[in-house]
């Protein structure tokens, strides 16, 4: 009888410990579950993060370029605004007697018309002799600032310096060459201030 019970008290023993056992591997499972579902959520977590973050790295990217074609169009503008501002400050440079000559051209104009009277009586020649003297002053200066006369008599009439007003018939002359100056042109460098108006053989 108390072998009996001995054994008996063994099997419950054993089925404690299967219990405890069975409880133990059954906790362990619920951890492990629970860990894999802990690991998958931070893996989730981690995707979300990387998907934000490559949005953002994209967002920036794309504000980057944008900046980036601003910055060159601004370089383009500024360099074709540098380019234009210094080709117009040689071209003032270059041409900066224009305004005056083109305002001292009627007179002088006049003073040549003075001069070119015929039978000047005596008492007036030392005053002809004055106004010749101040012609060639002002003539001097214009060719100091590089403003010259147009060649008329002789040569080929080219409109883009001479201004055809009359034509005619000379033999002593070719065709389409000029034979007479009606009025000076004059010329800046390479720029017509005034065409010659002249007659042109036909």
């Amino acid at each position: 009888m108390a072998e009996k019970d001995a054994s008996q008290e063994h099997v419950e023993e054993t089925k404690e410990e299967t219990k405890e056992e069975t409880k133990d591997v059954a906790s362990h499972e619920k951890q492990v579950e629970s860990e894999n579902d802990h690991t998958v959520e931070e893996e989730q977590k981690e995707t979300e993060e990387v998907t934000t973050l490559k949005k953002q790295l994209a967002k920036i990217t794309e504000e980057k370029d944008q900046i980036y074609d601003r910055l060159l169009r601004l370089q383009a503008e500024y360099d074709n605004y540098k380019k234009r501002t210094q080709k117009e400050k040689a071209a003032e440079r270059k041409y900066k007697s224009e305004s005056l000559a083109t305002e001292l051209l009627p007179a002088l104009d006049n003073f040549e018309r003075a001069l070119n009277i015929e039978d000047v009586p005596e008492e007036m020649k030392s005053f002809v002799d004055g106004m010749s003297m101040i012609y060639r002053q002002i003539t001097d200066v214009l060719k100091a600032e590089s403003i010259t006369e147009i060649e008329t008599v002789g040569q080929p009439f080219d409109p883009n310096i001479h201004h055809a007003v009359m034509q005619v018939e000379d033999d002593s002359f070719d065709s389409n060459v000029i034979v007479e100056e009606l009025q000076k042109g004059y010329m800046l460098k390479d720029k017509v201030l005034r065409p010659a108006m002249v007659k042109v053989n036909k």
